[in-house]
C-alpha cells in the first residue's frame, strides 16, 4: 500500500506524526555489519526539528532503538525494526485544521481517498515519517561506504533565487554542516538565512533545491529497462513530502545543447579504466552507473502550512478563511538534506545488493577497461 521501498534492501515505514511513534523495518540488510544505535542518532540529528531559529520549533530528540535485528553490535540478517518515540506532540495546535483544509497540503487528498485522516500534525502526511528513511539510509550509507567507498554528499543549492557556487567533486560534510542552513557557499548561506528568517516573521515560507552528489559509484548499478537508476532515484526522492522537481545531470539545461556539445566523450585514464572527459549524464547511462560521480537535484516547495490567512473549504464544503497554527518550517531545504542523502543511500544499495546477485553469481571475467570506478 505504498509504504514499503527497494527490492533487496527493502523498508517499510511507519506511524504518524502526533502518534506514539514513527520508525522502519528493514529487511535484506546482510549479515554481519557493525552497526549501533549511535551511528544511526548522527543521521536522525541532521534531521530532527528544533535543531536552529530556521527550523520548526518542535523539541524533539528524535531518540532511535533498535528492536530487532542486532545483536552484539552487528547485523544478523534478519529483520531491523528501529523506533523513534514522539514526545513533544501539540495535536491542540490543530484542532481547526479538523475540518479546514490546508491549502496546497494532503489534507484534503487523504479524505477523498481514504475517508477519513489523522489531523494532528498531518498524519502519515507530516515529515515525521522520513525519520525511518533516513535511520534506514544511515545503514545504507555504511554498506556502500564499506563494500565500495560510495560517498553520498547533499547540501543546499538554491534557496528561491539565491543561488549557491559548489563544486559537487570537491564540497565535504564539514563544509555542508559549517552552518545552520547546509550550504557550502560561505557568501550564499549568509543571504539564505537572512531570507529565511525575514520569511518566517512575515508567517510564510520558501523553497529551493538541494543537490546531491554520491562519489566512487561501482560501475553496472542499475536495471534496465524499468528499473533503470536513474528512474529508481526520481522516485525516491520524489516520494519525500515537498518535492516538486527532479534533475541529473545536465537536467532541462541539457536541452539547450546539441549532442556534440553535450556528449561525454570517452578516454582511458592513467590505469586503463574507461572514463569521460565530462559529466553531463550524471553518472548514469542508459540507465546503468557508468563510474562517474552520480549528480542529482531535487526540488521542494515552500512549506504549505503557514500563518499567512488564506481562503479554504471545510470538510462539509463550506468556504472559509484558515490562518493555520502549529509548529512548521519557514523553509524545508535544511532539514530537507539528510532525508535527499538516505534516498540515494537506499537506491544505490538496493542496485548494488541487484547486482552483485545477478552479475557477480557466477564471477565472470571482465575486461580491464570495464572493471573499476
Amino acid at each position: 500500500m505504498g509504504n514499503t521501498f527497494g527490492h533487496l534492501f527493502r523498508i517499510t515505514t511507519f506511524g504518524e506524526s502526533h502518534g506514539g511513534g514513527v520508525g522502519v523495518i528493514i529487511d535484506g540488510c546482510p549479515p554481519r555489519l557493525e552497526i549501533s544505535a549511535q551511528e544511526i542518532q548522527v543521521e536522525l540529528d541532521r534531521r530532527r526539528p528544533g535543531q536552529s531559529k530556521i527550523t520548526t520549533p518542535r523539541k524533539e530528540t528524535d531518540t532511535c532503538e533498535i528492536l530487532s535485528g542486532v545483536f552484539e553490535g552487528k547485523t544478523l540478517g534478519t529483520p531491523i525494526m528501529i523506533l523513534v518515540p514522539n514526545k513533544d506532540t501539540r495535536p491542540q495546535d490543530y484542532d481547526e485544521m479538523a475540518q479546514k483544509y490546508r491549502p496546497s497540503h494532503a489534507d484534503a487528498t487523504y479524505d477523498a481517498k481514504y475517508g477519513i485522516r489523522n489531523w494532528q500534525g498531518g498524519g502519515r502526511s507530516s515529515a515525521r515519517e522520513t525519520i525511518g528513511r533516513v535511520a534506514a539510509g544511515a545503514i545504507a550509507k555504511k554498506i556502500l561506504k564499506q563494500a565500495a567507498g560510495v560517498e553520498i554528499i547533499g547540501y543546499v543549492k538554491r534557496i528561491q533565487d539565491l543561488e549557491a557556487i559548489v563544486d559537487p567533486q570537491t564540497v565535504t560534510l564539514e563544509q555542508v554542516e559549517s552552518n545552520i542552513v547546509r550550504c557550502p557557499d560561505p557568501e550564499a548561506y549568509e543571504r539564505m538565512i537572512e531570507r529565511i528568517e525575514a520569511i518566517k516573521r512575515e508567517g510564510d515560507s520558501l523553497g529551493g533545491v538541494v543537490e546531491c552528489v554520491a562519489r566512487h559509484v561501482p560501475k553496472g548499478l542499475g536495471m534496465p529497462v524499468f528499473d533503470k537508476l536513474e528512474a529508481d532515484l526520481a522516485k525516491g526522492v520524489m516520494s519525500l513530502p515537498a518535492t516538486k522537481g527532479f534533475e541529473i545531470g545536465s537536467g532541462f539545461a541539457g536541452t539547450l545543447l546539441t549532442g556534440s556539445e553535450h556528449n561525454d566523450e570517452f578516454t582511458l585514464d592513467d590505469r586503463g579504466q574507461v572514463r569521460t572527459t565530462t559529466n553531463r549524464s550524471g553518472g548514469i547511462q542508459g540507465g546503468i552507473s557508468n563510474g562517474e560521480s552520480i549528480i542529482l537535484r531535487v526540488a521542494f516547495k515552500p512549506t504549505a502550512t503557514i500563518r499567512k490567512e488564506q481562503r479554504t473549504v471545510t470538510r462539509e464544503g463550506q468556504e472559509t478563511l484558515l490562518a493555520a497554527k502549529g509548529r512548521h518550517d519557514p523553509c524545508v531545504l535544511p532539514r530537507a538534506v539528510p532525508m535527499v542523502e538516505a534516498m540515494v543511500a537506499l537506491v544505490l544499495c538496493d542496485h548494488l545488493l541487484r547486482h552483485q546477485g545477478q552479475c557477480r553469481t557466477l564471477d565472470f571475467d571482465i575486461p580491464t577497461a570495464l572493471e573499476g570506478r
